[in-house]
This record gives structure tokens, sequence and C-alpha cells, in this order.
């Protein structure tokens, strides 16, 4: 009984270990907060089917790996999405997406990774299909100047 105790005890120990950040490690922390707008540039490779609607989505999460930042959840990052509706000119189209933030991180943090999907689906019925798709993930952006906007544009053939 004794030796559960003790086991319990430690446990509970190294979970409040975890859950709060040491006075040294707070000393390094701040805030990063702002907007990437995301414009995408869409060239239509070939002609698509009547009533085709294309949609972009863009997605942050912290860069370098993650560690860097603070949660709740070991495996659980804070995430950014946003979605679009492209307008849609002959062989072109473009899309665009705005992405809020705030998030706080360790001082050595200066960015995010994107990823991309632009989307052409096409309806029958209640069912939706997808046409197309062109994605990329992985892509290195600089966190703009704290509460402030990074403007992204990609070039994407669909």
């Amino acid at each position: 009984m004794a030796c559960s105790r003790i086991l319990l005890l430690l446990s509970v120990a190294s979970l409040v270990a975890f859950a709060a950040p040491s006075a040294s490690c707070q000393e390094h922390l701040t805030t990063v907060s702002g907007v990437y707008a995301v414009n995408f540039n869409v060239r239509i490779a070939s002609t698509l089917p009547a009533g085709t609607t294309i949609t972009c989505r863009a997605q942050i999460v912290p860069g370098q790996g993650a560690p860097g930042f603070l949660n709740q959840q070991w495996n659980a990052y804070p995430v950014g999405t946003a979605a679009g509706l492209a307008a849609v000119t002959g062989s072109t189209a473009t899309c665009a997406a705005e992405i809020p933030f705030s998030w706080t991180v360790t001082s050595g943090q200066n960015g995010v990774m994107l990823s991309y999907e632009i989307d052409a689906v096409t309806s029958s019925g209640s069912a939706t299909m997808l046409v197309r798709r062109s994605a990329l993930q992985g892509i290195s952006a600089a966190f703009p100047v704290s509460g402030g906007s990074a403007s992204l544009s990609f070039n994407v053939a669909l």
C-alpha cells in the first residue's frame, strides 16, 4: 500500500512538472500574432467539366518541428486554417485565404510551416467528386511583424 502511494505521488509530481514551465523557461516566452494573407494564382492545364468549383485551403503550424510552442497536450500543436473559393476566368483562377493566429512561443521560434491544397470539385446530385488536386506541404514562412500581416503568393498548376 505504501509503495502504491509513493508511485502515485511520483506520478502526480511528474505531471505537475510537465504542466507548468519553470521560471527560467517562462523568461524566454513571447507572444506572436498576425495574419497570413495567402494568394493563389492557378493555371488550369485543361478543360474542367461544366459546373466545376475551385477551392483553396491553407494551413499553418509552428515552424521548425513545433517543440518550441507551448501547448496543453504533448502532441497537439496550434494550427491555423483558412479556405477560399476561386474566381475563374478562362484558364486561370485566383483564390485567397487569410489565416489569423496568436500563439505563445519560445523566443527562438521565428516562423511557421505552411501547407496548401487547391481542389477542383464537381457535384452530381448530393455527391461531390474531386476532379483535380494540387497540394504542397512544408513551406517555411517567417512571422509577420507582431500584430501585422504577411502576404504569400503561389503560382499553381491544376
